[in-house]
């Protein structure tokens, strides 16, 4: 058996302090069989604004070898939620990176979909893609855990990326995020419940929660949800991790019982 854990967070603005908060959540762990460890999105830097997250962006990289030093001394795999990453154009990438628990870094995600919206709360108008490049790759990985397909937040409202992971042979699907509280009351569960139930997967929602230094407010209820499409555990508005042991047998059976990915006759000339 292998075992998921989701970390919620209320990230604060300064990197290092979200990287202690870190270390000593990891240092409460008991570790006994394949753990891989899930951070929310902007688990890093939880800015004030994007001109301050592009700043940080310049030295993130730099930090990369405290995460690598963590997953060798706890034995753990790590999702890293996302963090900023310098690319072009005074622009950065909102990059999602998966660490095996040597160290090594065996894939990074940069956030595709980009959330220019305008939302009923306090911020009330979000621009992502005027400091965030988009990200133009889909990644699969195989892993402990199954073969890992892995999104980011915004990501979550277009099927269309999970299917072409599931082609991919994806069997859990990671989806870091920091959802409002307007749109996470309305449309989190269902969308992660969703993805989980059309593609027959496991899904893995690390989320940030709660009132941030900045003055946002994050939704939280970080969810583990089954590849039936049961939500397994909720985090609610908590800070405490979630786990759940991955069973991938009953996955297996899901998948024999009813194979929609061999039925499904609108497969487009990508999947």
């Amino acid at each position: 058996m292998t075992k998921v854990i989701a970390l919620p967070m209320c990230s604060a603005k300064a990197p290092q302090a979200n990287i202690e908060y870190l270390k000593n959540q990891l240092a409460k762990l008991v570790i006994e069989e394949p753990t891989l460890v899930c951070l929310p999105e902007t688990w890093l830097a939880f800015c004030d604004n994007a001109q301050q997250s592009w700043e940080y962006a310049q030295h993130n990289e730099a930090l990369l070898g405290e995460l690598s030093a963590l997953c060798q001394q706890h034995n753990i795999w790590l999702a890293a939620g996302t963090i900023a990453i310098p690319s072009q154009n005074d622009k950065y990438l909102a990059a999602s990176y998966l660490f095996n628990s040597s160290g090594e870094i065996v894939a990074r995600y940069n956030k595709i979909h980009l959330f220019d919206a305008d939302v009923s709360d306090k911020t009330k108008q979000y621009r992502e893609s005027e400091r965030t490049e988009s990200g133009q790759d889909v990644v699969v990985v195989d892993s402990p855990f199954g073969r890992i397909g892995l999104s980011v937040c915004y990501d979550l409202r277009f099927p269309g990326l999970f299917q072409m992971m599931r082609a991919q042979g994806a069997e859990l699907f990671l989806v870091p995020s920091a959802f409002t509280c307007a749109t996470g009351k309305a449309h989190w569960q269902p969308l992660l419940q969703a993805r989980a139930i059309e593609n027959q997967c496991y899904v893995v929602a690390a989320a940030q929660v709660g009132c941030h230094e900045n003055g946002r407010e994050t939704y939280g209820h970080s969810l583990i949800v089954s590849p039936w499409g049961e939500v397994l555990i909720d985090s609610g508005a908590s800070l405490e991790p979630i786990s759940q042991q991955l069973d991938s047998a009953f996955l297996d059976s899901i998948r024999q019982k009813m194979p929609v990915a061999d039925h499904n006759r609108f497969k487009s000339e990508f999947l």
